[in-house]
């Protein structure tokens, strides 16, 4: 399997010195470079971390998540490609990064060397993480699937909200019906632009569908994934914020 890094445990604290008010032509072309936000060089490939939660309840879901994330890769490949990583947390305070793959059969691979440990939720690490990806190089999206939140709603609040800086959009899957968990997932999803999804294992052809068009978005943006035309694009335009 490959080698996996340890997620950061806090967020990087931004160095960046303030700079003199921007004239309208520098506002115009930070605004043209934003609309490519999350594209690779040249408006190439997008990025996307798949975050997991893999405490010991979430083994039927896991399996489930490693045979539907090809739906990452389907539509993304026909507007530009889609590199992803692969985030999880587990156990006592143990969260781990994968490499970036380019295709499933690389994710499924990943994947299938990892098994559920008992644990708290550690979503702080995970947006810490993300954040941290995306001040490197742009960050499309974080799509996490889980089924609890156990941890002070208002930090991980602060820790969306920096996302969102990053123009980085959470697509926040939630397994059954926590109500704590599912306020946290909306508020994430809402901080950042995003959008709050039911991660039913019921309906896999449904949540397939969700992810290839969260794909397209990330590789293309909001025009790819109009031009999806499907009923899974438009539920996700209906709630994506411009």
């Amino acid at each position: 399997m490959s080698k996996r890094n340890d997620l950061p445990t806090k967020a990087p604290r931004d160095t960046t010195p303030a700079g003199p008010v921007s004239s309208k032509a520098e506002m115009a072309a930070f605004l043209a470079e934003a609309r490519h936000a999350g594209r690779g060089p040249a408006g190439g490939r997008g990025r996307l971390i798949f975050a997991l939660d893999a405490t010991m309840s979430r083994q039927p879901t896991w399996d489930l998540a490693c045979h539907l994330q090809a739906g990452l890769f389907e539509a993304s490949a026909r507007v530009g490609g889609l590199d992803v990583q692969l985030a999880y947390f587990r156990g006592h305070g143990e969260a781990r990064a994968s490499r970036w793959v380019r295709d499933a059969a690389a994710l499924t691979e990943v994947m299938s060397g990892i098994t559920c440990r008992g644990g708290l939720t550690q979503i702080g690490k995970i947006l810490d993480h993300a954040e941290k990806v995306a001040a490197q190089a742009p960050l499309a999206a974080l799509v996490y699937v889980g089924d609890a939140m156990e941890e002070d709603i208002d930090r991980l609040c602060h820790k969306a909200g920096r996302l969102a800086l990053r123009n980085t959009r959470a697509f926040m899957f939630l397994e059954g019906g926590d109500a704590t968990a599912e306020r946290a997932y909306r508020e994430i999803a809402r901080l950042t632009g995003g959008v709050f999804l039911p991660f039913d294992p019921r309906a896999a052809a449904e949540l397939r569908a969700l992810l290839e068009a969260i794909g397209a978005f990330a590789a293309g943006g909001r025009v790819a994934l109009e031009a999806q035309n499907s009923t899974a694009s438009s539920r996700l335009l209906a709630d994506l914020r411009p």
